[in-house]
């Protein structure tokens, strides 16, 4: 799948997965995340569900850029297993993800190598059983005009298909839409010319 600027892919719903391996059971929970708020009530809300587990090793990629990103151990030895998750997020090239995988011990040590393949294999469950969707980044332009460069702007947005958020049509007129941020600057272009005829 080929993303664009303005676009990045991300996972279309929360989704489960499951690895078993010497009586240890993982569970892996992914999310679609937009920030860390929402990553710690998620983790909150597992750790009461899951109390019972002896390990929540998550790992999750934030923005567009890809550039925060976090992976957690929880217990696990160094890199064993937070940094498997984040290797499958980042493999499928995925951003606002989060993954958790929970851990039940049963009682086998499965060693750092067999951890790190535990907790790779469960987290690319969770991926495999979601959808890879892109999505698209917009951003909101707020034109401020006279009555009479209405009809140009209208058509500028009819034109481009963009979304009216709000609009406000009294003495002076303002519109604010919705734009595909790889077209910010040529619309903007647009409507400048709309308003001011050159």
């Amino acid at each position: 799948m080929i993303h664009t600027s303005d676009s990045y892919l991300t996972l279309a719903r929360s989704s489960e997965g499951f690895y078993k391996e010497k009586g240890s059971k993982f569970i892996s929970l992914a999310y679609k995340v937009y920030d860390e708020e929402e990553v710690k009530s998620i983790l909150l809300s597992l750790k009461k569900q899951y109390h019972d587990a002896r390990h929540h090793c998550y790992a999750y990629i934030l923005g567009q850029d890809q550039t925060n990103y976090r992976a957690n151990d929880d217990g696990e030895p160094n890199h064993s297993a937070g940094d498997p998750i984040l290797g499958q997020i980042r493999s499928h090239n995925l951003t606002n993800v989060l993954i958790v995988v929970i851990r039940y011990f049963g009682g086998t040590k499965l060693g750092v190598g067999g951890l790190i393949s535990a907790y790779k294999t469960a987290a690319a469950e969770a991926i495999a059983s979601n959808e890879i969707i892109e999505e698209i980044v917009f951003e909101k332009i707020t034109v401020d005009f006279e009555y009479p460069a209405m009809n140009e702007i209208m058509r500028v947005i009819k034109d481009y298909d963009l979304t009216i958020i709000e609009q406000d049509f009294g003495i002076k007129c303002h519109i604010t839409v919705k734009v595909r941020a790889a077209l910010v600057e040529e619309v903007n272009a647009k409507l400048h010319v709309a308003i001011n005829g050159f």
